[in-house]
């Protein structure tokens, strides 16, 4: 059933935007004037402080580098920034916020828990929020007008992880026939877990499920988890983390001397950011994760991977690549829109939105484009294996840098 909100009274700023659409709608036929000048105001939404703050800060610097990267481009973005403090009702009133700061548009909130709230605010003020990352499927379900999504649902990262999955082991002539999934109980582990449950009876998995193991990403231990995980015996472990827990789980499952054939993600944070290799080193290694990843030949990425050099010198780009690409091609999302609307006015915005074919990307795949949902249906997966500390593309094959590894070595044969 579709929520509808009462529409809050317009402000002068709102109105001033109703003419300029108004304006921009009446000339039929023609190209909107783009204002030279002109700037579009985007809203940033991240968890900064809380317990998803190493992904919220590893978004953050997308959008910090994005002014300079776009405006190479010859697009004109003022960042307005704001701390979701990893809660739905910060994200809410923050969400509000920006809007009254003069945000065009919202970009965020990496979880989506945060995301549907902000898509709340954005639908009642009818103000375009266009998605980093967040993969709950209801997200662009619900029959918004004002959401667009440049990331994958649950369902598509779960299908496409499982399909990896079958790749990996014909490719490595290995294959488990047991598994257990651990994951978070929040919205977006639970999120992913319906789509494990709904998907898997249907796709001919080579092995079994045998136990979902459910964890609170606020915990500070994951010791009972481990141990019951471990005690079903299970020849595989299907995680969905984000870096926190991730570190905690490694770390347990090292101390209980649980030596699965795998760890992998079909689609989840954590395994590969740069403060899990600087908490786990070695022990990280051979770990894999399915999901989008960048195009390193593509000319947006080279930019960008220059632009997070120059400002951030002590870092490596490959830990914080993957939150940085998607937030700053959410940005130029938003920014693309802005040029061809000639308005920042929401109707203008939106409308163009709905039209995007962004083919100057960096993620692999086709154009962005979004079906009437605001869902980008054409985001493809790649088999992301974590190769001396470093997220490695290993299928398919035409974009591998190396060959899978798995069975991953036993704890004690790292080096």
């Amino acid at each position: 059933m579709t929520t509808r909100f009462p529409r809050i009274g317009l402000t002068r700023r709102q109105l001033g935007q109703a003419a300029v659409a108004a304006g921009a709608l009446t000339a039929f036929g023609k190209a909107p004037v783009f204002a030279q000048g002109a700037v579009l105001k985007v809203g940033v939404l991240l968890p900064r402080s809380g317990h998803l703050a190493q992904a919220g800060q590893a978004c953050q610097r997308g959008a910090d580098i994005a002014p300079a990267v776009l405006a190479d481009l010859g697009y004109k973005v003022e960042i307005l920034s704001a701390d979701t403090e990893s809660s739905p009702d910060v994200a809410r009133s923050r969400t509000e916020k920006l809007i009254n700061d003069g945000a065009n548009v919202i970009i965020g909130a990496f979880d989506s828990g945060q995301t549907a709230a902000a898509a709340q605010v954005c639908e009642q003020r009818g103000i375009p929020l266009v998605m980093n990352i967040a993969a709950a499927d209801g997200l662009t379900e619900q029959g918004y007008k004002t959401v667009f999504r440049n990331f994958p649902t649950s369902t598509m990262l779960v299908s496409n992880g499982l399909a990896l999955m079958k790749d990996l082991f014909k490719a490595t002539g290995a294959t488990p026939k047991s598994a257990v999934f651990l994951h978070a109980n929040d919205t977006f582990g639970m999120a992913n877990k319906k789509a494990l449950d709904t998907l898997f009876p249907k796709l001919d998995m080579p092995f079994q499920i045998v136990d979902s193991i459910a964890y609170d990403p606020k915990a500070q231990d994951l010791s009972i988890e481990v141990t019951k995980a471990k005690a079903t015996g299970a020849e595989l472990a299907i995680v969905t983390t984000r870096a926190a827990d991730a570190i905690m789980m490694v770390k347990e499952m090292v101390k209980q001397r649980w030596e699965p054939m795998g760890i992998v993600s079909p689609g989840s944070p954590g395994l590969y950011d740069e403060q899990t290799y600087k908490a786990l080193g070695k022990y990280v290694d051979y770990a894999i994760t399915n999901l989008p990843w960048y195009d390193p030949k593509a000319d947006l990425t080279q930019r960008v991977a220059a632009a997070f050099k120059k400002q951030y010198p002590n870092d490596r780009f490959e830990g914080y690549a993957f939150n940085v690409a998607f937030t700053l091609e959410a940005i130029l999302v938003a920014a693309d829109a802005f040029k061809r609307a000639g308005s920042a006015a929401s109707e203008p915005m939106l409308q163009a939105l709905r039209q995007t074919n962004l083919k100057e990307k960096m993620m692999v795949g086709p154009a962005i484009t979004f079906d009437a949902k605001g869902q980008n249906v054409n985001l493809a997966s790649a088999c992301v294996q974590n190769r001396n500390q470093r997220p490695t593309v290993v299928l398919p094959k035409e974009s591998a840098e190396m060959d899978p590894v798995f069975p991953m070595p036993g704890w004690a044969k790292r080096t």
